[in-house]
């Protein structure tokens, strides 16, 4: 049995951006740690998954994510992550922050985007606790998360899901902003690097967007699981 279960959201056009997050966070976790990707259209086959196209989405995961506590049984601890991440810390160190009275934990983000697209085309949306879905750690057994069964994500609105509402605010606890450090936002660390990078305007698996932070070190991994990666 592993320590920790960890979903990672996965877009049939960003496969490789899944690989280095899994392969990255893979290489620096001490404990046992169990990856899986969260498919759409997996969730779909199996008929859990029926909400309605809906043409703000930006990746396939969009929805599917709060699928996680489902997906781990609404047993024990299990983390989230979008694809576009890399990691440089030790999933470890967050079970030190798990928290029975907390619902889920997450960085509590400020944030209000640059631009009004991302690099693939994407719209790129506004709205309050923007980003704050993107990594969490939920506790799968409470019973504010235990709300998240198939039919109420089907049914909620992505403001519903997305600004966690299904959960009081004292349920949703937070976590340093270092495991969620958005590149083109958030400021670099004086010493080190961050514990884990998320490219959320668009990575270095586009040709045109080269010039981020730790640009180097997502192809330096890109190309260890691909020698013949290019961007595309």
């Amino acid at each position: 049995m592993s320590d920790l279960t960890v979903f990672i959201g996965w877009d049939s056009r960003e496969d490789i951006a899944y690989q280095v997050a899994r392969a990255s966070l893979l290489e620096h976790a001490s404990i046992d740690v169990d990856i899986r990707p969260i498919r759409l259209q997996e969730l779909v086959d199996a008929g859990a998954y029926t909400r309605q196209v809906d043409p703000l989405a930006s990746t396939e995961f969009t929805y599917s994510r709060f699928f996680t506590p489902y997906l781990a049984g609404y047993k024990g601890w299990a983390l989230f992550c979008d694809c576009d991440f890399l990691f440089f810390g030790d999933v470890a160190e967050l079970l030190d922050r798990r928290d029975d009275s907390k619902a889920v934990l997450c960085v509590h983000h400020d944030y209000t985007p640059k631009n009004e697209t991302k690099m693939d085309g994407k719209a790129q949306t506004t709205y309050p606790r923007k980003n704050w879905s993107s990594f969490m750690l939920f506790n799968c057994a409470h019973p504010a998360t235990a709300k998240l069964t198939p039919e109420l994500i089907n049914r909620e609105s992505g403001a519903y899901l997305h600004r966690m509402q299904w959960a009081s605010d004292e349920q949703i606890g937070a976590i340093p902003e270092e495991w969620n450090w958005l590149e083109g936002w958030s400021e670099k660390p004086n010493n080190g690097n961050p514990k884990a990078v998320h490219y959320t305007n668009g990575g270095p698996w586009f040709k045109n967007w080269q010039d981020v932070e730790y640009a180097n070190e997502w192809l330096k991994s890109a190309r260890a699981i691909d020698p013949d990666f290019h961007p595309v």
